[in-house]
């Protein structure tokens, strides 16, 4: 069976090809590489034996897309990555946000249709539910107005795939919601490797005790927690990668029959950003120098996963610790040059 990976050498889309492959999929993958290498590709190729399909195209494009799907009619499924990712910059850049995140998705399913029977995992976030009146979240809590443009091309991307299937779309497809991925491979042939200053906790913290950077800001510890700074319920890259091979089996099962479906992906645990900061310094015996800046704009006080329906409905529950990610991030940012 082919599987399309858009954003395929992404972070979380290059864990994921290494699962598909680990399980026989044949997997093409779409990039633009506009935030990693092809460095990338050979990583998943030592890892997993089998160099997959690539393609340079950044879906934007609708000719490059278009003419892409002409020649590729027999892929079986789509997991969708490709999509810009950090709340802060969102809020510097939202027409970006919105024209990568929710126009090239637009264009995306409209050339699905050339496909017989197609299914859909659709890479969202648990910011679609902004600041969660209670916790943990529930797939059935309400979705609130996001704290972020990145939050709302969530948010509008999941009502589009919604209308497009009410429609009358020949399409299956399944939301996966995840809280704050973490961690690497721990073979540390691919992880997250972002380009420019990193918008995301864990590279910071790795390329501050890397001496890349002089010190960590953690933004604001005035917030409403234990210990005045925001918690995240952080889910190692690799679990993430599992689920959604196990989400992709779910829509090819014969008999399953429902257009449309949510997860939260997600261990089911709060940790603040000092709770991350101690967990790093003490399982890789290491200090982290850092310091409290002002709040950051888009930034919820706390978000962590109720992971019942994942756990009954797909028969997954997340395996690895923060503990086990932080040593495959450290692990990982040590083999950078």
């Amino acid at each position: 069976m082919k599987i399309l990976v858009t954003g395929g050498l992404g972070y979380i889309g290059s864990h994921t090809v290494v699962a598909l492959q680990e399980k026989g999929y044949e997997v093409i993958i779409v990039d633009n590489l506009s935030n990693t290498t092809l460095d990338v590709l050979e990583g998943i190729t030592r890892i997993s034996g089998k160099t997959p399909e690539f393609h340079k195209i950044d879906i934007r494009n609708k000719s490059e897309l278009s003419s892409f799907f002409d020649k590729h009619q027999d892929i079986s499924g789509v997991i969708h990555f490709a999509a810009f990712k950090a709340v802060g910059e969102s809020v510097q850049k939202p027409l970006d946000y919105y024209e990568n995140n929710v126009a090239a998705l637009v264009y995306l399913l409209r050339e699905m249709t050339k496909l017989d029977h197609p299914k859909l995992i659709f890479s969202s976030s648990c910011t679609v539910y902004g600041q969660a009146e209670k916790l943990p979240i529930t797939e059935d809590a309400p979705v609130q107005q996001a704290n972020s443009p990145y939050g709302n091309t969530k948010q509008i991307d999941e009502e589009v795939i919604q209308d497009h299937i009410k429609s009358g779309a020949d399409l299956q497809a399944i939301s996966l919601r995840y809280f704050n991925p973490i961690g690497a491979h721990p073979t540390a042939l691919i992880g997250e490797l972002p380009i420019g200053i990193p918008q995301n906790l864990v590279p910071y913290v790795t390329q501050t005790a890397a001496g890349k950077r002089k010190e960590l800001s953690v933004w604001g510890n005035d917030y409403p927690t234990e210990d005045g700074t925001c918690i995240r319920d952080y889910i190692h890259v690799m679990d993430l990668a599992e689920v959604h091979v196990i989400a992709l089996e779910k829509l090819l099962e014969k008999g399953y029959d429902q257009a449309y479906d949510v997860f939260n992906v997600g261990t089911g645990h709060g940790n603040s950003v000092l709770d991350v900061v101690k967990t790093f310094e003490e399982v890789n015996q290491l200090k982290l120098a850092y310091k409290i800046a002002e709040r950051r704009p888009g930034d919820v006080v706390a978000a962590y996963a109720d992971t019942t329906k994942a756990e009954t409905g797909l028969g997954w529950k997340a395996k690895r610790t923060m503990g086990d990610a932080l040593k495959d991030a450290w692990h990982w940012e040590t083999k950078q040059k």
